[in-house]
């Protein structure tokens, strides 16, 4: 008996934790239409997302995709990129709270040394990218990503380049979730592929 009562406080505490854990704020899979350079808003598959492009070699991020193999996804391309290049989406009608148990999850591909990392502009102003990234591959691969297990710099987003670290930064409020590699495209030797996105967290109402 006194095992029992012994065990239910404990799985109490086991539920009331489970239920702490954010729900899918949104999923973005890219529309399945023809190739286009660049991407634009019309190949946005999420009605409630917005999306901007940043950096000198925006205007060669490819939505692209191939008839063989026949399970080719369409995806994000940053292989024809002249310059440093970031791509970020917005939610029409809610900020996100990424603190707790927020995660994102991926599915990318990257080949030569590039590193695809995540950047997030927070509500109060400035952009933010981070020290864990998703490295070369030979296949697509899903990566997931734990908000509070990264470290973030300060993210120029004019030429996509990284500055200081930020340290305690508040992701209580964050306008625009995205990423980068922080480097130009070198064609398929060299560059970073996007299948989809998901990220949890909490919905903010915006002010």
């Amino acid at each position: 008996m006194k095992r029992r009562l012994l065990a239910a406080p404990a799985l109490l505490v086991c539920a009331g934790f489970a239920q702490q854990r954010p729900g899918l704020l949104f999923r973005e899979d890219w529309k399945e239409t023809p190739a286009a350079l660049p991407v634009t808003q019309e190949h946005v598959a999420n009605p409630d997302l917005l999306m901007s492009l940043h950096g000198p070699g925006r205007n060669g991020i490819k939505k692209s995709h191939h008839d063989q193999p026949a399970d080719d996804p369409y995806y994000i391309w940053s292989g024809e990129c002249q310059g440093n290049w970031a791509l970020s989406l917005r939610h029409r009608g809610a900020l996100m709270d990424l603190t707790g148990l927020a995660k994102i999850r991926w599915r990318s591909k990257q080949a030569g040394f590039r590193l695809l990392r995540i950047i997030i502009k927070p509500a109060r102003g400035g952009w933010l990218v981070s020290d864990q990234y998703d490295g070369a591959s030979n296949d697509w691969r899903v990566r997931e990503f734990n908000i509070s297990d990264i470290r973030w710099r300060q993210l120029n987003i004019e030429s996509v380049v990284e500055g200081a670290w930020e340290e305690r930064p508040d992701l209580s409020r964050v306008e625009e979730i995205g990423w980068t590699d922080l480097m130009p495209g070198g064609r398929s030797i060299a560059c970073s592929r996007l299948d989809w996105i998901e990220v949890y967290g909490k919905p903010v109402p915006r002010r």
